[in-house]
């Protein structure tokens, strides 16, 4: 009998995340997720679907994450980490928030959940990862690579910072045979859109949104076996709307 493989992932409430979850578990994984919000009723609920409830921009609380990870993997491994928990701030009415917009806990915040939960979730499970020789998967954005319409300053920033830790972390842990990869979405349909989004849309080559499936599909894939020779890598899943 195939081992069951477990995932843990972070920020899957909603969006990418519960996409996510729901993808894994429909393949046979057990997915443990973890948000600030309960677990809602669309989500999988059943032996191989577990939830931690945690803000994960109270960085005191992080290591009672993990050693809730730890109680509920109860000694079986840890094949996959994926910190894709972000948050993006608007001003009011929906607003871009640029470089001088906002206070200085707002961007307190965003580093927080968006880079510094990563940093940790990533050096505290690289022991459980090592001996399953798994995979870490962190969520950028396009966003992270141009100044963005709608995306502000602080979250821009903090996806590139995740990118940039997503190359540290290949090069740090490749010899413990982890893998550390990203997957930058685009346009997603998900509840993070900004009103204007649809006019975006005509500049997309694919002429339209993406799914937050298509996105859970491309973050299984570098979980997989098949992606066994990637690391240090950042897959687009936008559509090409980087190609102009």
């Amino acid at each position: 009998m195939d081992e069951r493989k477990t995932v843990f992932i972070t920020g899957a409430s909603r969006g990418i995340g519960h996409a996510t979850a729901t993808y894994f578990v429909r393949r046979g994984w057990r997915a443990i997720t973890c948000s600030r919000e309960v677990v809602p009723p669309q989500c999988p609920r059943n032996e191989r679907h577990a939830h931690i409830t945690i803000d994960l921009s109270e960085t005191h609380r992080l290591p009672e994450a993990v050693e809730r990870l730890g109680e509920l993997l109860d000694g079986e491994p840890l094949h996959a980490l994926v910190n894709n928990a972000g948050y993006s701030p608007k001003g009011e009415g929906g607003t871009r928030l640029g470089c001088l917009d906002g206070d200085m806990e707002t961007w307190q915040r965003v580093f927080a959940i968006n880079f510094f939960a990563p940093v940790f979730f990533s050096r505290a499970c690289a022991p459980l990862l090592a001996e399953s020789k798994g995979s870490i998967v962190n969520l950028t954005s396009i966003a992270g690579h141009r100044v963005h319409p709608f995306a502000g300053s602080a979250y821009s920033t903090s996806k590139a910072a995740l990118w940039a830790l997503t190359r540290e972390l290949a090069a740090d842990l490749a010899h413990l045979g982890i893998r550390a990869n990203a997957v930058c979405p685009g346009e997603i349909n998900t509840a993070i859109l900004s009103p204007g989004t649809e006019e975006l849309v005509e500049r997309i080559p694919l002429r339209r949104l993406g799914s937050p499936e298509e996105v859970a599909a491309a973050i299984y894939y570098l979980c997989s076996e098949e992606a066994s020779y990637i690391t240090g890598a950042e897959i687009p899943v936008n559509g090409g709307q980087d190609v102009y």
